[in-house]
């Protein structure tokens, strides 16, 4: 099977990274040129319930990791294959959060549930796999829902962990429940599996749950093709199918989210959001989260315009949001966390990393705001991760020259604060230039003219050398740089950039671009320059602890 171009391809090449993976793993190890060693699985598997993590922080790359890759406060694997974000739930003080895990890739196929919980949403400890893959005869084990079962509404008592989730065997489609009373660190396939058998669809899968205390049910979304389908039930059993939301021209949307948050924290705007993983190579874009917002009566949702995007990158994919049910109503309705898988399909097995594939994005708080008259997703980095923070370097304001020079932490992670002046003229040009021994290998911009910020990282390991000779529209997608509108009011413009050893989150004027970037060898530093007449406000350098 060819390579899949984003959102075209079929579920089974979607879900699985599949044997013929091997051959092209071992041509882009040739081109890395600093391959990860890995660690043992197990290695950071501890007492259920510390939630902790497994050694002190620390600002130095990992002994295993010569190539310097692995990244310092992202969620990685251990070892082997991590994708899909399982959306994390709250119980007995600790963040519960699954990702789907292949231990066997690139040699052999299907993803399982690895579980990781947390005190604070930064620092995750790996608990190993909950949920085992071709155990129950209906196949792997894919995206789908955890939720606490408060009232015991699916028979397995109060309190009891339920998960609904998709199985797939000889490419069908099929949606099972996995249930735990141990407070989700082990599960049961239910002995009717599966509670949702296919009515022979080709895309029928990533089920979401969500809970319509409103009308005393619970409602399942699930991603079919083109639509997305409205479910309800009484017990997490048995389903009745209600409407469907049709969208074309967004590719097979996938990975469904769906919530209210209130309009600038206003009660009495508040609004239903429904959110899809989606295609925009339409719109000149690679693939991302698409929402709505709208309306919702209990059995249908109603868009009030066409949809918007979450990140203006291009690594930011099959995001999951919840929010904190510690929290009153008024508080859990005005924002909620959000984290997304680190990668993209059109080149995700083309990377030179080696025992460990992917990464969690940061998580960020989202919250609805008032964007023109349109209700519009802002996001922020979420407060946890202050706690990484070291003593800021401040840069001194004033004129930018031609390569004014940024402190580096030697760990290779750390956030860049940058105020920009905009020019008396309005137009001009400032780039934070991401250097190793010299070359530029990665750019993060902002051009006041247009009134965009971007990334290009057509200078890293991935897009230069051999990389850049074939021609292969991976290839094309991973070198194409990437931006977003961003006008902020006023005269000027704040770039927050979170910088991992393989990776950047530009937060500007609450909006997101999400990259990885790989580095080449050699010296790594950072410089300021610019064109036209754009000015140096403030800016700082905060190393950033690592959480291994």
């Amino acid at each position: 099977m060819p390579p899949r171009l984003p959102g075209t391809a079929t579920a089974a090449f979607r879900r699985r990274p599949l044997l013929w993976a091997v051959v092209a793993a071992v041509a882009v190890l040739a081109l890395a040129g600093a391959l990860l060693l890995g660690g043992n699985a197990q290695r950071d598997v501890g007492r259920p319930g510390t939630g902790q993590p497994a050694a002190p922080p620390t600002q130095t790359a990992p002994a295993d990791d010569p190539g310097g890759y692995r990244p310092a406060y992202h969620l990685t694997p251990d070892q082997r294959w991590m994708n899909d974000p399982q959306r994390p739930f709250f119980l007995n003080g600790l963040w519960h959060y699954y990702y789907l895990y292949n231990a066997d890739y690139p040699e052999g196929n299907g993803t399982e549930w690895f579980h990781a919980t947390s005190t604070d949403l930064v620092h995750w400890k790996n608990e190993g796999v909950a949920i085992q893959k071709f155990r129950n005869g209906l196949g792997d084990v894919e995206t789908g829902s955890a939720v606490v079962d408060t009232e015991g509404t699916a028979g397995f008592g109060k309190g009891a962990v339920i998960a609904v989730l998709t199985q797939q065997h000889d490419g069908v489609q099929r949606q099972s429940l996995f249930y735990s009373t141990d407070n989700g660190y082990n599960f049961q396939s239910y002995g009717q599996n599966p509670v949702m058998d296919n009515p022979g669809a080709e895309h029928w899968r990533d089920p979401r749950i969500v809970r319509d205390e409103a009308n005393n049910q619970w409602l399942m979304l699930l991603a079919e093709g083109h639509k997305i389908g409205f479910y309800t039930s009484k017990d997490l059993k048995q389903w009745t199918y209600v409407s469907g939301f049709q969208q074309d021209g967004l590719g097979i949307l996938e990975c469904p989210d769906f919530f209210q948050l209130d309009v600038d924290g206003d009660p009495a705007k508040r609004t239903w959001v429904l959110a899809a993983s989606a295609n925009g190579s339409a719109e000149g874009r690679t693939t991302g989260l698409a929402y709505w917002t709208g309306g919702f009566d209990g059995r249908a949702f109603s868009a009030d315009g066409g949809h918007q995007w979450l990140d203006g990158g291009p690594d930011f994919y099959a995001v999951v949001t919840w929010d904190d049910p510690r929290l009153g109503d008024g508080q859990r309705k005005a924002s909620r966390h959000a984290i997304g898988w680190m990668n993209n399909w059109a080149y995700a097995r083309q990377l030179p990393t080696r025992d460990w594939f992917g990464s969690a994005s940061v998580v960020r708080d989202i919250r609805l705001t008032s964007d023109g008259g349109r209700p519009a997703l802002a996001s922020s980095p979420t407060s946890g991760l202050q706690s990484l923070e070291g003593e800021p370097a401040q840069v001194p304001g004033g004129g930018i020259g031609d390569g004014q020079p940024f402190p580096v932490p030697g760990g290779g992670a750390f956030k860049a604060d940058v105020e920009l002046e905009k020019p008396a003229d309005g137009t001009g040009e400032a780039r934070l230039l991401l250097q190793s021994d010299g070359v530029t290998y990665a750019t993060i911009g902002y051009d006041f003219t247009a009134g965009r910020a971007y990334v290009a990282r057509d200078g890293d390991a991935v897009a230069g050398g051999q990389a850049a000779a074939r021609a292969s529209e991976a290839d094309a997608e991973y070198r194409r740089a990437h931006s977003l509108e961003a006008r902020p009011a006023g005269d000027t413009v704040r770039l927050t950039a979170y910088v991992d050893r393989s990776s950047i989150e530009l937060f500007v004027d609450g909006k997101t671009l999400t990259s990885l970037v790989f580095p080449p060898a050699g010296h790594k530093e950072v410089r300021l320059a610019a064109d036209g007449q754009v000015s140096l406000r403030a800016g700082t350098v905060t190393p950033l602890a690592g959480i291994r």
